[in-house]
């Protein structure tokens, strides 16, 4: 089959970026990007993208009109599609087996539903959302229930590796990265090499197990980072140090954010550069802040108030939205977020965070002042100095040196 036409059901953090990028790398190829909420199609189709992604703006202009689509017209969408990307949301179970762990599978059950009625000539379905495993005979299962006459599908598995700080829009996921997922239901578990315009077909037991081992790794550091706190070592120098053993490398060693109970949060994406907060460790910690009774100020420079407020008030974070929006303030900058506070937790590594003016945030906080550095970006020492109480992920640091007096009369 020659693709001709590439649908993409959703236009989220997945869907969106992907599509663009595929625009972009194939110019003779229609892309559109179909989505049943009116809101988010019209913020595509507008000069202010509901993403954010370095690059991504550039792209989308460059491309859109031309090749590339953005759509409510479902329907349509899959009709004209010789290939379809199954990109839609997955979010944790609320209720029932698995609350609160478990992906919820209902939208993308019915995405390949809506392919199944709508189909009239064969289609490639490629599962692109964060699914478990065994997902896409999920979803092959439902189409061969519903399959009219005339119309055959192939169902491939194209699933996101965790890798943070590489940026789609950029086309570091497609011209840097060399691997690309597919797997081909017509030929289970065999390995195709292949370039990068021809993807590798692999099982998709391989997603879910690189990201658990993955996940292991991430664990591990941070456990360790306990070990350090307690003794006085660097967690960074720690990692390091296991980094140069050819059979554990540096990769994915840097220890990051667990838990922390103070006031000013500064960024509440899930890494910086982009404006998706889908599993970022604010979310969690600003949980845990609300669960101990602290008032927070949120500033994130590309995350909406609206995103953070959705996160916070979802059913598995929190029990009572109202009392969410009545501690949880977001501000649009960092000094005016920090004015007033206790503490600040770093939770994104944001380039201007660095660069902040810290003695004048300094001298409009609480005191003491505490900066608890959640990314290991800032400069401790320099923090320390100003008369902070700094800590961070990994690391015992020492604290600025007061000097007490007991009397009115410093001569007692």
């Amino acid at each position: 089959m020659t693709i001709k036409n590439i649908c993409c059901l959703g236009a989220g953090y997945v869907g969106g970026p992907t599509c663009s990028i595929i625009a972009l790398k194939c110019p003779d190829i229609k892309v559109t990007v179909a989505d049943l909420s009116k809101e988010r199609i019209a913020q595509w189709n507008s000069e202010k993208l509901p993403i954010y992604e370095p690059g991504l703006d550039d792209v989308v202009q460059k491309c859109r009109g031309k090749n590339l689509f953005f759509t409510n017209d479902v329907t349509t969408a899959i009709l004209e599609a010789d290939l379809i990307f199954i990109s839609v949301n997955t979010p944790t179970k609320t209720i029932g087996n698995g609350k609160g762990r478990a992906a919820d599978l209902k939208y993308v059950e019915g995405a390949a539903r809506m392919i199944a009625n709508v189909s009239k000539n064969d289609k490639i379905v490629v599962e692109k959302s964060t699914v478990p495993v065994r997902a896409a005979e999920s979803i092959s299962r439902i189409l061969t229930a519903n399959q009219k006459p005339g119309v055959s599908y192939q169902i491939l598995s194209n699933p996101e590796f965790l890798a943070e700080a590489v940026c789609e829009a950029t086309g570091a996921d497609f011209s840097e990265v060399a691997r690309a997922i597919v797997f081909d239901s017509r030929i289970g578990s065999k390995f195709l090499q292949a370039s990068i315009d021809h993807p590798i077909a692999e099982v998709n037991q391989l997603f879910s197990a690189a990201n658990a081992m993955l996940a292991q790794r991430i664990s591990s550091i941070n456990s360790l980072s306990a070990v350090c706190e307690a003794t006085g070592a660097d967690v960074s120098e720690v990692a390091r140090a296991i980094g140069f053993d050819s059979r554990i490398g540096s990769k994915f060693l840097q220890a990051s954010i667990v838990s922390g109970k103070k006031i000013c949060i500064l960024g509440f994406a899930f890494k910086k550069n982009t404006g998706d907060t889908r599993e970022s460790p604010a979310i969690y910690v600003a949980k845990t802040l609300l669960d101990e009774g602290a008032s927070m100020k949120i500033y994130d420079p590309k995350v909406e108030e609206e995103r953070i407020f959705e996160d916070l008030t979802h059913p598995s974070i929190c029990e009572v939205p109202e009392q969410v929006r009545k501690h949880v303030t977001v501000y649009q900058d960092a000094y005016t977020a920090s004015e007033g506070c206790h503490a600040i937790v770093i939770c994104t590594e944001w380039d201007e965070f660095v660069t902040l003016d810290y003695n004048k945030i300094y001298d409009g906080m609480m005191k003491p002042a505490y900066v608890f550095d959640g990314r290991k970006i800032l400069d401790h020492k320099a923090l320390i100095d100003m008369g902070y109480h700094v800590q961070t992920i990994g690391k015992k640091l020492g604290r600025p040196m007061v000097t007490r007096c007991w009397s009115s009369n410093p001569a007692i």
